[in-house]
């Protein structure tokens, strides 16, 4: 992919002008609202799925007798998903949004069938894999289709859609799951959702018909392909390392890495690790943004669990505040009169995120209330909100028409990367300074205070990073 760090945006150059009746219909107006709401609808499933799974994943690894590959049920859903986000961009580049999108809902449909199908461990993980080739498909997909589908005016309001979807399906995702489990039975978990689908696909289906196709001219680049592939064997080596640090285990942590660094360097913008102006920037932004609030998030729970006391349902409430926050954070940024400051709302974003990941370890002294963990999350979350969502839409501007798929594909494997690789530094962290492992303390006892804060001082510290990194959006020129 070219280097369009210094170039001005012309991703509008080739594409179709809004009619001028209806330059003033919002993202649910007559034009736009089957494929808004659609679109809706397929985020708030699959964001309701993944707040399930957390729910239901030990009982169904404690049926299926198979409580040492639990991890791997969460690893084998973020490796597959790594390579098919690749896979994706250059799909939906030749031949359009339409196919890669049905083809990623069909694949996350079937993983779902597959795990609540499962009999033993080893098919439960394979079929965590398969969803995440078709969450990676269709992510990145819904990218591209609001990159061709909407003007420049309505992407910010319907990145703000993206994060409203996840609010009501974070917050009752973990209730309704847990009611199924206890009454149903775990399977129905994921064996109800591929049902529900159906009905948004066919309310969005007309509009991404009319969607301007591919350049089919243009090969799909197989380079870019298995560069994204040796990306996602390296990170589940790194993962398989992270999760056992006896001796031995140094040796898939250095194959790991032998993949990883140089495949990522080529599959991302050029100067991305340089913080390069423009579009390597923003990528490197969303993976500094995603990693460092997961890390820190990964951890809270655990915290206020063992070293104040609270019950993992009080725990796991404290975070609920950033979430609502995050689709706040995410609806300021979809306004008209706040678009020139984009940039400066994002160096925000970053700011407070750093505030709300130093703040959260204060609770590790007794004296303070654990309630400081709720307000430094509703902090948080806001910032994120944001970032997040401001970066897409910076992406999409900066890229040029025809490379939106891999533009954002680069930016969910910036993501996810970001993720992969501040969680697992997290988790050896906590490990070396006292802390048995990310799931506990040894024998249920508390963990050393010093365990906790190493790992939100390393995120306090990326995020902080971030802030100056968001200085750097603008392009030259």
């Amino acid at each position: 992919m070219a280097d369009t760090s210094t170039d001005l945006p012309i991703s509008l150059a080739k594409r179709e002008p809004e009619p001028e009746r209806e330059r003033g219909e919002g993202v649910l107006g007559r034009r736009y609202r089957a494929l808004t709401l659609g679109i809706i609808s397929v985020v708030s499933l699959i964001a309701f799925e993944a707040s399930a799974v957390n729910t239901a994943m030990p009982v169904a690894a404690r049926a299926l007798d198979g409580i040492e590959l639990y991890a791997f049920s969460f690893s084998a859903f973020f490796t597959t998903s790594l390579f098919a986000m690749a896979l994706s961009g250059e799909w939906c580049d030749r031949a359009g949004p339409l196919a890669p999108l049905f083809a990623g809902i069909a694949a996350f449909g079937a993983g779902l069938v597959g795990a609540g199908s499962a009999q033993q461990m080893w098919m439960f993980v394979a079929a965590r894999g398969v969803q995440g080739i078709g969450a990676g498909l269709v992510i990145v997909a819904l990218y591209v289709v609001v990159g061709r589908a909407y003007p420049e005016r309505l992407r910010p309001a319907v990145m703000a859609s993206f994060s409203a979807a996840w609010v009501v399906p974070v917050i009752v995702g973990p209730l309704v799951a847990g009611a199924v489990t206890e009454r149903i039975g775990w399977r129905w978990v994921f064996l109800a959702i591929p049902v529900l689908i159906l009905l948004p696909l066919a309310v969005m289906l007309p509009a991404l018909r009319g969607l301007p196709p591919g350049d089919r001219t243009v090969a799909m680049d197989r380079r870019r392909i298995l560069l994204a592939l040796g990306v996602a064997a390296g990170a589940g080596l790194l993962q398989y390392a992270g999760q056992d640090l006896r001796p031995l285990s140094a040796l898939p942590a250095v194959a790991g890495l032998a993949l990883l660094v140089p495949c990522v360097r080529r599959l991302l913008p050029a100067r991305t690790f340089l913080a390069g102006r423009g579009l390597p920037a923003v990528v490197l932004l969303r993976g500094l943004a995603q990693g460092s609030f997961l890390a820190a998030e990964s951890f809270v729970p655990l915290m206020l669990v063992t070293e104040r006391g609270l019950s993992a349902t009080l725990a796991g409430l404290s975070l609920t505040g950033g979430g609502l926050t995050w689709a706040l954070g995410s609806y300021t940024q979809s306004r008209s009169r706040t678009e020139p400051y984009r940039e400066r709302m994002m160096s925000l974003g970053m700011g407070l995120l750093a505030l709300a990941v130093a703040m959260a370890p204060a609770v590790l002294i007794g004296a303070v209330p654990v309630w400081v963990v709720g307000v430094a999350w509703v902090i948080g979350g806001y910032g994120m909100g944001l970032t997040i969502s401001s970066g897409a839409v910076l992406l999409l501007r900066l890229s040029r028409a025809g490379e939106e798929g891999a533009n954002s594909a680069s930016l969910q494997v910036s993501d996810a990367l970001g993720s992969v690789v501040l969680v697992g530094v997290a988790g050896v962290l906590f490990v070396l300074f006292g802390g048995a492992s990310p799931a506990g303390g040894e024998g249920g006892e508390a963990a050393p205070p010093g365990a906790f804060a190493a790992v939100f001082a390393l995120a306090a510290g990326c995020a902080g990073v971030g802030a100056y990194v968001a200085t750097r959006l603008r392009p030259r020129g």
